[in-house]
Protein backbone atom coordinates (compact mmCIF):
# COMPACT_ATOMS: atom_id res chain seq x y z
CA UNK A 1 0.00 0.00 0.00
CA UNK A 2 1.27 3.58 -0.92
CA UNK A 3 2.26 6.18 2.09
CA UNK A 4 -0.01 9.37 1.64
CA UNK A 5 2.49 11.93 0.20
CA UNK A 6 2.53 15.55 0.02
CA UNK A 7 4.45 16.77 -2.79
CA UNK A 8 4.25 19.97 -4.63
CA UNK A 9 4.64 20.35 -8.35
CA UNK A 10 4.44 23.95 -9.68
CA UNK A 11 2.57 25.14 -7.31
CA UNK A 12 0.06 22.63 -6.94
CA UNK A 13 -0.20 20.16 -3.62
CA UNK A 14 -1.56 16.95 -4.53
CA UNK A 15 -2.41 14.58 -1.29
CA UNK A 16 -3.09 11.12 -1.49
CA UNK A 17 -1.34 7.69 -2.53
CA UNK A 18 1.46 8.58 -5.06
CA UNK A 19 2.76 5.82 -6.51
CA UNK A 20 6.86 6.13 -6.78
CA UNK A 21 6.66 5.55 -10.77
CA UNK A 22 4.72 8.86 -10.26
CA UNK A 23 7.01 10.86 -8.29
CA UNK A 24 9.55 9.51 -10.52
CA UNK A 25 8.11 10.77 -13.78
CA UNK A 26 7.23 13.82 -11.78
CA UNK A 27 10.51 14.54 -11.06
CA UNK A 28 12.30 13.46 -14.54
CA UNK A 29 9.29 15.73 -15.68
CA UNK A 30 10.27 18.88 -13.60
CA UNK A 31 14.17 19.09 -14.94
CA UNK A 32 12.39 19.15 -18.39
CA UNK A 33 10.25 22.40 -17.13
CA UNK A 34 7.22 20.51 -15.62
CA UNK A 35 4.33 22.27 -16.77
CA UNK A 36 5.36 24.81 -18.50
CA UNK A 37 6.95 23.42 -21.30
CA UNK A 38 4.95 19.96 -21.29
CA UNK A 39 1.65 21.31 -20.34
CA UNK A 40 0.63 17.85 -18.95
CA UNK A 41 2.82 16.08 -16.53
CA UNK A 42 2.85 12.42 -17.28
CA UNK A 43 0.56 10.43 -15.02
CA UNK A 44 2.14 6.70 -16.36
CA UNK A 45 5.11 5.33 -18.55
CA UNK A 46 2.61 5.54 -21.33
CA UNK A 47 1.64 9.00 -20.68
CA UNK A 48 5.35 9.92 -21.09
CA UNK A 49 5.74 7.82 -24.34
CA UNK A 50 2.97 9.94 -25.76
CA UNK A 51 4.57 13.12 -24.86
CA UNK A 52 8.33 11.43 -25.97
CA UNK A 53 6.48 10.60 -29.28
CA UNK A 54 4.79 13.82 -30.20
CA UNK A 55 8.35 15.30 -29.67
CA UNK A 56 9.27 17.17 -26.44
CA UNK A 57 9.31 21.18 -26.57
CA UNK A 58 12.93 22.69 -27.46
CA UNK A 59 12.22 24.77 -24.27
CA UNK A 60 11.90 21.70 -22.43
CA UNK A 61 15.63 21.03 -23.38
CA UNK A 62 16.99 24.35 -22.85
CA UNK A 63 15.19 23.97 -19.15
CA UNK A 64 17.30 20.74 -18.54
CA UNK A 65 20.43 22.69 -19.66
CA UNK A 66 19.80 25.60 -18.04
CA UNK A 67 19.02 24.15 -14.89
CA UNK A 68 22.25 22.20 -14.46
CA UNK A 69 25.22 22.52 -11.90
CA UNK A 70 28.20 21.22 -13.91
CA UNK A 71 27.36 19.64 -17.16
CA UNK A 72 27.43 21.73 -19.90
CA UNK A 73 26.88 21.45 -23.97
CA UNK A 74 29.74 19.62 -25.09
CA UNK A 75 30.96 16.97 -27.62
CA UNK A 76 29.61 14.12 -25.22
CA UNK A 77 26.45 15.80 -23.98
CA UNK A 78 25.54 16.34 -27.88
CA UNK A 79 26.17 12.29 -28.48
CA UNK A 80 23.99 11.58 -25.31
CA UNK A 81 21.07 13.95 -26.23
CA UNK A 82 21.83 13.38 -30.53
CA UNK A 83 22.05 16.64 -31.74
CA UNK A 84 24.86 18.73 -32.95
CA UNK A 85 25.56 22.08 -31.21
CA UNK A 86 24.78 23.73 -34.29
CA UNK A 87 21.38 21.77 -33.94
CA UNK A 88 21.12 22.83 -30.06
CA UNK A 89 22.13 26.52 -31.12
CA UNK A 90 19.25 26.78 -33.66
CA UNK A 91 16.68 25.33 -30.78
CA UNK A 92 18.29 28.02 -28.57
CA UNK A 93 17.64 30.93 -30.65
CA UNK A 94 14.30 29.56 -31.86
CA UNK A 95 12.99 28.66 -28.89
CA UNK A 96 9.48 27.29 -30.07
CA UNK A 97 10.57 23.78 -32.29
CA UNK A 98 9.76 20.38 -31.65
CA UNK A 99 12.93 17.96 -31.03
CA UNK A 100 12.64 14.80 -33.00
CA UNK A 101 10.54 11.80 -30.83
CA UNK A 102 14.60 10.65 -31.15
CA UNK A 103 16.28 13.43 -29.49
CA UNK A 104 13.16 13.97 -27.19
CA UNK A 105 13.57 10.04 -25.96
CA UNK A 106 17.04 10.60 -25.00
CA UNK A 107 16.70 14.57 -23.81
CA UNK A 108 14.17 12.41 -21.63
CA UNK A 109 16.68 9.29 -20.34
CA UNK A 110 19.62 11.70 -19.60
CA UNK A 111 17.06 13.57 -16.76
CA UNK A 112 15.88 10.16 -15.67
CA UNK A 113 19.23 8.80 -15.13
CA UNK A 114 20.18 12.04 -13.54
CA UNK A 115 17.09 12.02 -11.17
CA UNK A 116 18.26 8.55 -10.03
CA UNK A 117 22.08 9.64 -10.03
CA UNK A 118 20.49 12.41 -7.64
CA UNK A 119 19.08 9.72 -5.56
CA UNK A 120 21.81 7.78 -5.35
CA UNK A 121 24.57 10.68 -4.50
CA UNK A 122 22.36 12.97 -2.33
CA UNK A 123 22.39 15.90 -4.63
CA UNK A 124 21.80 16.75 -8.26
CA UNK A 125 25.65 18.21 -8.03
CA UNK A 126 27.18 15.60 -7.51
CA UNK A 127 25.26 13.39 -9.62
CA UNK A 128 26.28 15.57 -12.87
CA UNK A 129 30.11 15.39 -11.56
CA UNK A 130 29.90 11.49 -11.51
CA UNK A 131 28.44 11.97 -14.31
CA UNK A 132 31.66 13.65 -15.78
CA UNK A 133 34.35 11.03 -14.13
CA UNK A 134 35.65 7.85 -15.27
CA UNK A 135 33.86 5.01 -12.94
CA UNK A 136 35.92 2.10 -12.10
CA UNK A 137 32.79 -0.60 -12.62
CA UNK A 138 32.26 1.50 -15.82
CA UNK A 139 36.05 -0.14 -17.10
CA UNK A 140 37.37 3.70 -16.23
CA UNK A 141 34.60 5.33 -19.01
CA UNK A 142 32.47 8.47 -17.94
CA UNK A 143 28.82 7.46 -17.34
CA UNK A 144 27.83 10.44 -19.86
CA UNK A 145 30.20 9.40 -22.70
CA UNK A 146 27.86 5.90 -22.43
CA UNK A 147 24.74 7.80 -22.82
CA UNK A 148 25.01 8.20 -26.93
CA UNK A 149 23.99 4.36 -27.21
CA UNK A 150 21.23 2.33 -25.42
CA UNK A 151 23.37 -0.75 -24.72
CA UNK A 152 25.67 2.13 -22.61
CA UNK A 153 22.22 3.34 -21.35
CA UNK A 154 21.51 0.24 -19.58
CA UNK A 155 25.69 -0.06 -18.69
CA UNK A 156 24.99 3.09 -16.68
CA UNK A 157 21.34 1.92 -15.58
CA UNK A 158 22.36 -1.20 -14.07
CA UNK A 159 25.86 0.52 -12.49
CA UNK A 160 23.41 2.69 -10.53
CA UNK A 161 21.60 0.12 -9.53
CA UNK A 162 24.50 -1.60 -8.34
CA UNK A 163 26.37 1.70 -6.61
CA UNK A 164 22.46 2.27 -5.01
CA UNK A 165 22.69 -1.42 -3.46
CA UNK A 166 26.41 -0.93 -2.28
CA UNK A 167 28.02 -2.89 -5.08
CA UNK A 168 30.61 -1.01 -6.61
CA UNK A 169 32.44 -2.96 -8.83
Amino acid sequence: MAKAVQMYDQGTLFVGAVLPEVIRLTAVARLLGGTATLRKMPQSPLEAHEILLNGLPSRALLHLIEHLDFLRWDDSFARAIGMSHRTYQRHTAENTGQLSSEQSGRAWKLAEILVKATSVFGSQAEAEQWLERPAVGLDQRKPIDLLATPAGVELVEDFLARLEYGVYA
